[in-house]
Parts: structure tokens; C-alpha cells; sequence
């Protein structure tokens, strides 16, 4: 008789039990204690940081608030910051209205359209990642040169929204290529397989899947945006003013940029300050509002 063939295939519970173990020799391996330790301790380093900003800010600022900062009108007096929200908003809907579109489209093209290792494709990407680390000051000077001067816009917002685009553009782009690249090719293969076109299979089953990454790159150019300063000063100009498309305008950071460097507001500047940290939290928990909502929705 011929000896009984080995068994190969082990039962389920010796290999949960051989997994368990890996994992316990992971953990107590000195190189993985090392590497947590510095994790955890990094992460509660960036907290401590984060909290005593916020603090520091909130009990410098929030004594120095008065209800004339909100006045419609700004006088040397009231130092109001009123015009300088709106023309925040004004600010980012603009340079989003001109980035998204462009920045979504374009990681459309290259990931659903363009051929695989195009060298094109390449040259897009890492002009991208170029763009994303030039100084914002030299597109402000950009900004000046090209479309306050060689187009005639002057200082106006649209001079500063356009700037803004193009300086957050490069992030909405990548982070949008990253979420596209990131749904699982199953899902592509299964709307084809339905007899979807390409076209619908993006719109009804790629982009919504990409929402959650696409959206967060919006929120990271949305904070660019209220925070900047340096590009502003050249394209937008710093009139206190409710500013139309055309109007010289200064934003929120801009305003406070201006009381801190003069000297003699930086009480109100301390003020500005925890408007602007307001500002900034309502539009990151509202973004990621949306993003759940349309998740649900799915």
C-alpha cells in the first residue's frame, strides 16, 4: 500500500492561530515598540501644538472682539473685518470656480483617458508636483505682471482670484488623480461589463466613488486660499471695502497682515485672528458635512 498523501492545506484554526502568533512577534519585536512609541508620540506633539495655538489665539483674541468690527463700513476707528469676510468669500468661490473644474477634468483625462506610461502623462505629473512647490509670492508677481498688467485687470479681485487658481490648481489636480486612482478597477470592469460607456461609467460610477478624496483636496485649497497673503498684495490690493469683480479688495489674513505689521491694531489683529480660525473650522467640519451626506445619498 502507498503511504497516505501529506495533507497541505492546513485547518482554519492552526492558521488563525499561526496568524496571532506572527502578529504577537510583530508587536514584540523592539523595532515595531520603537516605531509605535514614535508614532503615538508624534501624534500627541502635533496635538499639544494644534491646542496651544487654538488657545493662545482664542485668549488673545476673543476679549478684544467688539461689535463694531462687524460694521458694514470700515473707518480707521471700528477697524471693522466685515468687508474683509465678504471679500473672502468672494475670494475663494472665484479661484474655486476657475480650479476645480480644470483640476478635476484634467485627472479625469489622465486617469481614465490617456494611454498607460504616456510619456505625457509623466511630464503632466511632474510639472504638477513642480508647480506645487514654487513660493506663493512668485505667483503673486505673476499675478501682477499678467493679468493686472498685461491684461488690464489692475488690482481687483478677479486679478487675485485668477492668481489663486492657478497657485491651488496643481493640489486639486494630484489630490483628484490620487482618489480616481484609487477606485478599484472591479468597478470600472463591471459597468463595462453592463454595457456602460466610458463617459458614464465615470460620471455615474467612478467620480462618486473618488467624492470623499476629491473633496478633500477642495477643503486643502479652500484653506490655501483664506490664508493667503503674499500673492494677494499683489494682484488684489488691500482696500478695505466690500470689492465687486473688478474692485480692489482686501481678505481676511490680508486685513489681519495689515493691522499686525502697523503696529498700532494688534489688539484687533488678535480679534481678526479668531474670526479667521472660525472661518476655517466651519468650512472644514462643513465640507466634511457634505461629503457624509453624499455618501449616504449613494
Amino acid at each position: 500500500m502507498s503511504k497516505p498523501e501529506r495533507q497541505t492545506n492546513r485547518p482554519k484554526g492552526a492558521r488563525t492561530a499561526s496568524l496571532a502568533s506572527a502578529f504577537q512577534h510583530a508587536r514584540n519585536h523592539p523595532g515595531s515598540c520603537i516605531i509605535s512609541v514614535l508614532t503615538h508620540a508624534a501624534a500627541a506633539v502635533t496635538m499639544l501644538v494644534l491646542g496651544f495655538l487654538m488657545g493662545y489665539i482664542l485668549l488673545h483674541g476673543v476679549p478684544n472682539l467688539r461689535l463694531e468690527m462687524f460694521s458694514l463700513r470700515y473707518t480707521s476707528d471700528n477697524q471693522s473685518m466685515l468687508p474683509s469676510i465678504v471679500n473672502t468669500c468672494t475670494m475663494t468661490l472665484l479661484s474655486l470656480l476657475f480650479a476645480v473644474p480644470f483640476g478635476i477634468g484634467s485627472a479625469i483625462y489622465l486617469v481614465e483617458y490617456a494611454k498607460k506610461g504616456s510619456r505625457i502623462v509623466s511630464l503632466v505629473r511632474v510639472t504638477t508636483e513642480t508647480l506645487q512647490g514654487i513660493p506663493s509670492i512668485v505667483y503673486g508677481l505673476f499675478g501682477m505682471l499678467f493679468f493686472s498688467g498685461a491684461l488690464h485687470f489692475g488690482y481687483s479681485m478677479l486679478s487675485g482670484g485668477l492668481t489663486l487658481a492657478i497657485m491651488t490648481l496643481p493640489l486639486i489636480m494630484r489630490t483628484a488623480e490620487e482618489a480616481l486612482l484609487c477606485v478599484p478597477d472591479t468597478y470600472r470592469e463591471g459597468s463595462f461589463g453592463l454595457g456602460a460607456g466610458r463617459l458614464r461609467t465615470v460620471t455615474h460610477i467612478v467620480l462618486p466613488a473618488a467624492v470623499p478624496g476629491i473633496l478633500s483636496g477642495v477643503i486643502l485649497a479652500i484653506g490655501r486660499i483664506v490664508g493667503e497673503t503674499a500673492a494677494l498684495m499683489y494682484t488684489s490690493g488691500t482696500v478695505a471695502q466690500i470689492a465687486g469683480l473688478f474692485d480692489s479688495g482686501s481678505t481676511l489674513a490680508l486685513h489681519m497682515y495689515k493691522q499686525a505689521s502697523e503696529g498700532l491694531y494688534t489688539e484687533q489683529a488678535y480679534a481678526t485672528s479668531v474670526v479667521l480660525l472660525a472661518l476655517a473650522l466651519i468650512i472644514n467640519f462643513g465640507s466634511s458635512w457634505i461629503a457624509r451626506r453624499m455618501m449616504k445619498g449613494r
